[in-house]
This record gives structure tokens, C-alpha cells and sequence, in this order.
């Protein structure tokens, strides 16, 4: 008689891991943050919920963990991990591409609806905002804080200019109209955001 070989529990709980990721982003978009349920991501995903409180400590973990997976796979395919902003020499030209990249992304329906869903949820609780802003968007931001030293190694950039402060230039106005609705977003936009925060609006 053949010993059939032992369950791989690495494998059972990786695929596990998975359904979790794909059940609790699906929610957030169809329910709302505060709709979705460590109960409710567990019978998507047919496990148990003791299986995601083995885990995780809240459906917060929960969320934030499978929207940065889904980051990272979207980078992994695209060959672009680790990721960080291109240095060609043109600071413009890179901080465009890069926007470009983030316009595109906004528009993705597997980013955008649990984005909105996180960033709204954000506003109103403040734990989940702190974990939204130090996981998802400080990472992000300190990509364009690297980018601004590098060019003002080069001499692109003043040296007294805050690299911080100067990426919201062309960051916080895209997200506020994101998620506001304020007006569209596209190549044409972020690209007029890069040249206003470079070049000024002063006569030339």
C-alpha cells in the first residue's frame, strides 16, 4: 500500500493567507470599512475565524496586511521591486513618470475602492489613520524625499529646500482631488502639478 505523503501545512495556510487578502479587500469595497467583520472576511474566505485571530489582532491588520501584499504583487510583476523613484538626470521628466504611475494606479479598481474605503475609515479613526499613514503612505512619501535629496546632490534643487515639505507640492494637491472629487486627475494634470512645484508661477 502507497503512504500517500503529508499534507504541506506551509501550503494549506499560504493558500489560506490568501482567500483571507482577496475576502477582505472585496468587503471593504462592497460593505464599507466599518461593515466589514473578522467574522464576515472569515466566511469569505471559508476558514475559520480563529484562523485569522492566529494571525492578525483586528480586521485593521487584517486590511492593511492585503493592501500592501497587493502593492507588492502589482511591483513584483511589473519588475519593479524593490521600488524606488528613477534617477535619469531629469527631475521633472522622473517626478512626472512617477505621477503618471500614481494617476494610473488611482484608476485601478483593485486599488482604488479599498484606498477610499482605508482612507476614509482613516479620518474618523484615529488608530487606523495613524497605521494607514506610517504603513502605507510614509513608505510611499520618503520614494519622493529620496528622489529631492538626490537632486539636490546634483544641484537640480536648492539646498535649503525641506524635501518633505517640497513633495507636497505635487502630491497633496492629486490626493485631495482623488479623494474629494474635486476635479479630475491625468497625465496632463500631474504633469502641470511638477512644473508649478519646480518652476513657479512667477513670469520667466
Amino acid at each position: 500500500m502507497v503512504k500517500k505523503p503529508a499534507p504541506d501545512a506551509t501550503r494549506r495556510s499560504e493558500k489560506s493567507r490568501r482567500a483571507i487578502y482577496d475576502a477582505a479587500l472585496a468587503l471593504v469595497v462592497e460593505v464599507g470599512y466599518p461593515k466589514t467583520t473578522v467574522e464576515g472576511i472569515a466566511a469569505r474566505a471559508g476558514v475559520g475565524k480563529q484562523t485569522i485571530y492566529r494571525w492578525w489582532a483586528s480586521k485593521a491588520d487584517v486590511l492593511m496586511e492585503a493592501f500592501l501584499d497587493l502593492g507588492e504583487q502589482v511591483a513584483r510583476a511589473a519588475g519593479q521591486e524593490p521600488y524606488a523613484i528613477p534617477d535619469t538626470g531629469d527631475l521633472a521628466a522622473d517626478l512626472k513618470a512617477v505621477l503618471r504611475a500614481t494617476v494610473d494606479e488611482l484608476y485601478d479598481p483593485r486599488f482604488e475602492a479599498p484606498s477610499r474605503a482605508l482612507a476614509a475609515e482613516g479620518v474618523v479613526n484615529e488608530q487606523l489613520g495613524r497605521e494607514f499613514v506610517t504603513k502605507l503612505l510614509e513608505p510611499q512619501l520618503q520614494l519622493y524625499v529620496d528622489r529631492l535629496r538626490s537632486a539636490q546632490d546634483s544641484g537640480a534643487v536648492r539646498p535649503d529646500v525641506d524635501p518633505r515639505i517640497a513633495l507636497e507640492l505635487f502630491v497633496s494637491p492629486l490626493a485631495q482631488r482623488w479623494l474629494q472629487h474635486t476635479g479630475p486627475i491625468s497625465y496632463a494634470y500631474t504633469d502641470t502639478l511638477v512644473d508649478y512645484a519646480l518652476y513657479g508661477l512667477a513670469p520667466r
